[in-house]
């Protein structure tokens, strides 16, 4: 009994040291990932004051990335800072397409008004509905896609951290090279 008492107290120990450990890397861990959200997540948007803007007070501009006819409004962010969180609008004229492209950030696209269609691949294929505002996508770094309206004017809202950019599957389509 008294070795079985002997090896039940050294394991007891030996459990106590092992959760004691478990406990201060969970909470080392726990700093860390707090730290650098800290310094590194929040940083895109601590530089930023306070930012209200109502549709009527955008600021539309043309793109010379984006095929003639199309304009942006950045709503906060810079796009050509790395790491900075960016939020534009993007509005299309009816009957619109930005030919097949990549971009070099992680985006999501949510529909604010009108009607567009989104496609994915390096090839232009219409297919299916048109969606309507309150669609939302979403999608990977350097995924080829394509965007097109149909009828009426369509305007979304991106999100993506920087730095912008578009690069076209061919480089024909690409107007900046026009």
């Amino acid at each position: 009994m008294a070795i079985t008492a002997t090896v039940r107290n050294r394991v007891d120990e030996m459990e106590e040291a092992m959760n004691s450990i478990n406990r201060r890397s969970a909470l080392a861990f726990g700093i860390s990932v707090a730290a650098a959200l800290t310094c590194c997540g929040g940083s895109a948007f601590a530089q930023h004051t306070e930012t209200l803007l109502t549709p009527d007070k955008l600021v539309w501009k043309d793109n010379p990335s984006l095929p003639k006819g199309a304009q942006i409004a950045i709503l906060v962010g810079d796009p050509t800072k790395t790491g900075d969180v960016v939020v534009l609008r993007a509005k299309f004229p009816a009957n619109y397409l930005v030919p097949p492209h990549t971009h070099p950030y992680a985006e999501t696209v949510t529909l604010i008004s009108g009607s567009v269609g989104f496609g994915v691949g390096e090839k232009v294929e219409k297919n299916g509905d048109l969606l309507k505002p309150g669609a939302f996508y979403a999608q990977p770094a350097n995924h080829a896609h394509y965007v097109w309206t149909g009828d009426e004017e369509g305007i979304i809202e991106v999100h993506f951290v920087g730095p912008g950019g578009i690069n076209y599957i061919n480089p024909a389509d690409d107007p900046r090279k026009k």
